[in-house]
This record gives C-alpha cells, sequence and structure tokens, in this order.
C-alpha cells in the first residue's frame, strides 16, 4: 500500500551520514598507512565526497542512476596502485555501491586463452569470481596487441567492455599501467575510455618518501637501521633511482630483503657467543654499502664467496 511507504526526507545531513558510513576510517587509514602520495589520497576524498552526495540525491529523489565507477591508476611500479585499489573496494562496499567489497587482481594471462575458444571461459570465470566487488587488471594494455592477428585479446576486451556497461551496479573495473601505455591503450580502444570515469595519476616518490617507507617496512618486521644505515640507505635511494628497472617501493622491499641477507650472513661470521634481540634486529652500514649499486651495477642479489655482496 502506498502509505506504507516512507516519505521522502526534505534534507540530508552529508555529515551525519559521512560518520555512520564508516567512510571516515577507511580514509584515515590510508593516510595512516601509505607515505606521501598526497594527490592520489585527495582524488580518493573526492570520490568518496561525489558518491556520499550521490547518495544524498538519491534519498531526495533526485538521482536514480548508478553513477560509472570504473578507474584508470597510471603510475610507475611500486607506487601503490593495488593497495589503494584494495581501500577503493573497502570504501565502495562501505557505501554500497559494491555487494562484497573484495578485490581480485588479475593479468593478461588471467584472462587470454592460447587457442580458439579459449578466452571467453577465462574471462567469464574471472568476472564471475570479481562479481560484487573490483577487479583490478594490472598492465591492462597487454589485453591489446594489434600486432598479433591470432592474439585473443580482443575477444577478452568485447567481453569485459560488455560487463562493465551493464553490470556496473555489481562490478568495478579499475584497469592499471604506466600512464604513456594507457593513454596509447585508450587511443585504440575508445570503448574502454568511455566507460572510465576517474583516472589517478600516481607519482613516483620522492627519496625522502622512499626512506620513510624503508623505515616502516623494517619496523613491519621488527627490524632497524643504526644511523650509519640510515645514511647509507638514503645514498642506496638516491643511487638506485638513476639505474633502470627502478619500481619505487617495490625496489626498497626487495633492497631490505637482500640486507637481511647480508646482515644474517655477517651475524653468523661475526657472532662469538649468544646475540641480544637489538643485534638481531639492527641493519648495519655494511649491510648495505656492500650492495652492487654502490660500484654501479644493480642491485640483483647474486652471492658472491658465501656473502650477500652485490
Amino acid at each position: 500500500m502506498s502509505d506504507d511507504i516512507p516519505p521522502r526526507p526534505a534534507e540530508v545531513d552529508l555529515a551525519a551520514a559521512y560518520e555512520e558510513s564508516g567512510v571516515r576510517g577507511i580514509l584515515q587509514e590510508l593516510e595512516d598507512t601509505m607515505i606521501g602520495l598526497g594527490p592520489v589520497k585527495q582524488r580518493i576524498r573526492e570520490t568518496a565526497a561525489l558518491l556520499l552526495v550521490d547518495q544524498a540525491r538519491r534519498q531526495l529523489g533526485l538521482a536514480t542512476e548508478t553513477p560509472t565507477l570504473h578507474m584508470s591508476f597510471t603510475g610507475n611500479p611500486g607506487t601503490g596502485k593495488t593497495t589503494v585499489a584494495l581501500k577503493m573496494a573497502s570504501l565502495l562496499h562501505r557505501l554500497g555501491y559494491v555487494r562484497k567489497g573484495h578485490l581480485v587482481t588479475v593479468t593478461r594471462d588471467d584472462l587470454v586463452g592460447q587457442y580458439i575458444g579459449h578466452t571467453a571461459p577465462k574471462t567469464k570465470e574471472i568476472l564471475k569470481k570479481a562479481m560484487g566487488g573490483v577487479l583490478f587488471i594490472d598492465e591492462a594494455y597487454y589485453l591489446y596487441r594489434p600486432e598479433n592477428e591470432r592474439d585473443y585479446g580482443q575477444e577478452a576486451i568485447e567481453i569485459l567492455l560488455q560487463v562493465m556497461e551493464n553490470n556496473r551496479d555489481d562490478l568495478v573495473v579499475i584497469l592499471a599501467g604506466y600512464g604513456d601505455r594507457m593513454d596509447r591503450f585508450f587511443e585504440s580502444n575508445p570503448g574502454f575510455r568511455s566507460r572510465i570515469a576517474h583516472h589517478i595519476e600516481f607519482p613516483d616518490y620522492s627519496d625522502e618518501e622512499l626512506l620513510r617507507i624503508a623505515e616502516a617496512m623494517l619496523h613491519g618486521q621488527n627490524y632497524r637501521f643504526d644511523p650509519e644505515a640510515r645514511k647509507a640507505m638514503a645514498d642506496y635511494i638516491r643511487a638506485r633511482r638513476t639505474q633502470p628497472h627502478f619500481a619505487n617501493a617495490r625496489s626498497i622491499r626487495n633492497a631490505l630483503d637482500r640486507a637481511r641477507l647480508r646482515q644474517a650472513n655477517r651475524l653468523f661470521s661475526e657472532a662469538q657467543g649468544p646475540l641480544g634481540a637489538d643485534a638481531l634486529s639492527t641493519i648495519c652500514e655494511q649491510d648495505l654499502r656492500a650492495s652492487r649499486v654502490f660500484r654501479g651495477g644493480l642491485d640483483t642479489g647474486r652471492v658472491v664467496q658465501s656473502t650477500a655482496a652485490e
């Protein structure tokens, strides 16, 4: 009966909706756990505000259609794109735009088959798994390979485009990769460009931000730098940035893994008796200076003469 339907409110309290949604906690967690990325965090806050206003408009009968939420994340490797996608999935779930709020991360190999009739089932299975959440396609431009006439990526693209349009109230797709390659991908696939509403660019971290990231990574594993090692890490970052295949925070994580390897070898070779927590938890200057980066080489982790010198 019509009198069982509650009347529409005359106004909406956005501040109260913000607090009740739990979005504040997600945004604060993003701020607290991710170093740098100021422009990215600002775009996430703006997106949250847009969605809260959309919900308010719905309550007042001003909007009925689900907004387009598909996104593009562009930037170099190791700039936090996957982590931010996970936060975005949580935010969209809190606001009721996706049912589950989970993140499914894939690459071309997960979507494209190697023979006729293989691609469609693979792509549809991934989409089924992602429904109710966010599908994150890393290095999405590899889906399109026009130089190969026998490539099946176009079939996956057509299925994705159809689902992005018809199921946008139950699935959000995030395409990610290098900025210049993504631009060319969108030029070659205008269907994707028309369905992407939010383009977010991830900047490289500064040297100081990478040093803070290194300290945070060590802290999370109950390690620390001594003062000389901290200076050595700052030097490492400056040198490594100029070399090929630098991947921001990913390169820092790899460097710390190798520093811990060297520390372990050093402790075994130097130990004359029991070791306390401080010795077992401290990365020293020599654990970093042994890297081949300081000799103009790449930090590959190759072991030389029973040590982890590189």
